[in-house]
């Protein structure tokens, strides 16, 4: 049984950091700086996170295409899965003209930008993150809120900001889900934790309710 090491480098966390970065770092040179197609940049950076855990992280060679053929799996099935259904409803919505009369009901209901921000980025992504997450409530109202008139900076800005409070349960709680499968802490604590911080004075836990001491 592989057991990873977290600071195989000078046992430096720090150092080691460094390393285990480079994939991500990949990713996004490849995307923001060549422009690279974002299938092609994927598995480039999927090769690349393949050495750095077999060269740095001395993960065996087969266990390290297993982990990568697993969550390939798991990014597919269900969080692509889910955004391709989401983007296929939308686009449905969009060539039916269902989608502009949505967006009309509600553009009537207040010219005030800052009602429509309410309604469109918080209430309405609010609804997307819960149905669809992955990133779809930006896309989805950014578009809206640029068709009202909110410049486009503006609109992907506020949307990112709405969609900060209820990610942690988006995509039919699939972040709270997989947390809970890494961790191996209960789905219910893992929820509480996202809907209130506080902190027990007794055991020091993060939690609306303490698991721990009962408080």
């Amino acid at each position: 049984m592989y057991k990873q090491v977290l600071d195989p480098v000078s046992h430096s966390l720090g150092t080691s950091s460094i390393f285990a970065v480079i994939p991500l770092l990949s990713l996004f040179v490849l995307l923001g700086g060549v422009r690279m197609k974002a299938q092609w940049a994927s598995l480039i950076s999927l090769a690349v996170a393949v050495v750095v855990a077999i060269a740095v992280y001395g993960m065996p060679f087969g266990q390290a295409l297993d982990a990568g053929a697993e969550g390939a799996a798991f990014g597919f099935f269900p969080i692509m899965w889910i955004v391709i259904n989401a983007l296929w409803i939308f686009n449905m919505t969009v060539e039916t003209g269902d989608f502009a009369v949505l967006r009309r009901a509600f553009s009537s209901v207040s010219n005030d930008q800052r009602v429509q921000v309410v309604i469109i980025a918080f209430c309405f992504g609010a609804l997307l993150e819960a149905l669809a997450g992955f990133g779809t409530p930006v896309a989805i109202c950014g578009v809206m809120l640029v068709g009202l008139g909110f410049r486009p900076i503006k609109a992907v800005a506020v949307a990112l900001i709405a969609d900060t409070a209820p990610v942690a349960f988006g995509a039919i709680a699939i972040p709270i889900i997989t947390l809970a499968q890494i961790t191996g802490l209960p789905k219910h604590a893992l929820s509480q934790m996202g809907l209130s911080r506080h902190r027990c004075g007794q055991c020091h836990a993060i939690s609306s309710a303490c698991s721990s001491c009962g408080r």
